[in-house]
């Protein structure tokens, strides 16, 4: 198999490096900091939920998970049809689209006064963020020089875990002195301003034919959300009840539809034969799992610092901004160290770390020391930053040129339904052992810790699954060509 990462081949200005660097810089420093604002909104949420909680929209806890998690399952649900209509209409045009569509939905939810209109904002943005998170993979490859694209998809997935980070600290400074409804104004500027500069830096990229797959689309979103209701209203529900598991077993339904849609459309939104790929199927399962992880850890983190250590949101969204710098200086060289050591072996060194790394915040409670706790933080941080850039390289290298806007949008699909999984799976152990923002003293104190705990351990556990199977699918073979899509 011809392992490639461009989507079309240059263009010989972008073979003469002389005159073209600056401007080259300036792509990768703009695609990078759109997916890095796009990603940051999830995590700067998390702060934000001891706010919205006592706020007069009263949410439930299962309603504190949909407001996180609607952003997470849209952009999921949308990512992959995204890719398709870039690659259809325009790189260029449709990232446009997609910076003011995410600043519209940022808009909608600073205006919201009920709980229906947050959400509504919050989906909003969520498409923006699917619109242009797949474009900027692929404009980023267009603009590098062949020599220089693994340092960029280093780059490109940094700032995708970056972002996390980012939104923990942008969103620290403005709920110290703002409510809640500042972290959305905050991102129309932002958005706005992507905009502006993308406009003026971005080259356009030549079009692919490309089919817009509508019912394979709204299969993909309909069986995303029928698994995240279940997992989110289950304990509110009743795990026995009709609805719950009507649920699971509409998921079941919706996904197998899905892929025999797959199987049998002739441009489907999603081939399931390229999952015949070990290493595209091995770095899909590790991305979503790496996620998973991390916000898991994200969106526990936030609250066990508030509840627990009593820190105010400034304190919280500083206490994890090392971990941004632990993850950058670690992926300049997991690419590197994977060529030498081999991708099974710096992706499970990675994924064991994050394990490690769960495991030991399972362990913190309010006397634990930050200095240790920060220890805990870098360990999976090291994890992510050996993982993830070997995990992109793999999906993008394995999915044939033609289908690149696919390969994006397989892979954001992946990250990002393993980020809603995340919040979601450990959201549900906290609403189960712990109602978060109620009560106050040691005895609240010791119940969300013991919740906390719990929900690490079953992060931890889900990781430690998926990551062995990862790396089997590493170390396996992958087939000498392309499946025919």
């Amino acid at each position: 198999m011809t392992s490639t990462l461009s989507p079309s081949p240059p263009s010989d200005s972008l073979r003469t490096p002389p005159g073209r660097s600056s401007r080259r810089r300036s792509v990768t420093a703009a695609m990078c900091v759109c997916v890095l604002v796009a990603q940051s909104l999830v995590a700067a949420m998390n702060l934000a939920i001891p706010r919205i909680a006592a706020s007069g929209l009263h949410p439930s806890a299962a309603q504190l998970l949909w407001i996180v998690d609607t952003y997470v399952l849209v952009f999921a649900g949308l990512l992959i049809p995204a890719g398709a209509l870039g690659d259809r209409y325009g790189r260029k045009g449709v990232l446009l689209t997609g910076l003011g569509v995410f600043a519209t939905g940022a808009l909608l939810s600073a205006l919201a006064g009920s709980l229906p209109v947050l959400l509504a904002g919050r989906a909003v943005s969520g498409a923006g963020a699917a619109l242009l998170v797949p474009a900027t993979m692929s404009v980023l490859l267009h603009a590098t020089p062949p020599d220089r694209r693994s340092g960029a998809v280093a780059a490109w997935s940094a700032a995708l875990g970056i972002g996390g980070m980012a939104g923990n600290a942008g969103g620290a400074l403005i709920l110290e002195y703002l409510p809640w409804q500042g972290l959305f104004w905050a991102y129309v500027p932002l958005g706005l301003g992507l905009l502006v500069w993308v406009a003026a830096a971005a080259p356009r990229v030549p079009r692919q034919t490309a089919a817009l797959d509508l019912p394979g689309s709204v299969l993909l979103v309909l069986g995303a959300a029928a698994l995240l209701f279940g997992i989110i209203e289950g304990p509110g529900l009743g795990w026995g009840s009709a609805a719950v598991t009507g649920a699971f077993a509409l998921a079941l339904v919706v996904f197998a539809v899905f892929v025999r849609h797959g199987l049998r459309a002739a441009h489907p939104v999603l081939d399931p034969r390229l999952f015949r790929l070990p290493r595209l199927r091995a770095g899909t399962l590790g991305i979503a799992v790496t996620f998973f992880g991390m916000f898991a850890l994200f969106y526990v983190n936030a609250q066990f610092l508030q509840y627990v250590k009593g820190y105010s949101p400034l304190q919280t969204g500083f206490a994890i901004v090392p971990l941004a710098f632990g993850m950058m200086a670690v992926t300049r060289y997991g690419m590197r160290w994977a060529q030498q050591a081999g991708e099974a072996t710096a992706v499970g060194t990675g994924l064991g770390l994050i394990v490690v790394g769960l495991l030991l915040l399972s362990t913190a409670g309010a006397g634990t020391p930050y200095p240790l706790y920060l220890v805990f933080l870098l360990v999976m941080s090291v994890g992510a930053g050996l993982a993830m850039p070997t995990l992109s390289h793999a999906i993008v290298a394995s999915v044939p040129a033609h289908r690149s806007g696919m390969g994006s949008g397989l892979q954001g699909a992946a990250r990002e339904l393993g980020a809603a999984l995340g919040i979601a799976v450990v959201g549900t152990v906290l609403s189960v052992r712990f109602a978060a923002g109620t009560g106050h003293g040691a005895a609240v104190t010791t119940a969300f810790t013991e919740a906390t705990a719990l929900g690490y351990r079953i992060a931890a556990g889900v990781v430690l699954v998926a990551g062995i199977a990862a790396v089997a699918g590493l170390r396996t073979r992958a087939r000498s060509a392309h499946p025919g899509v």
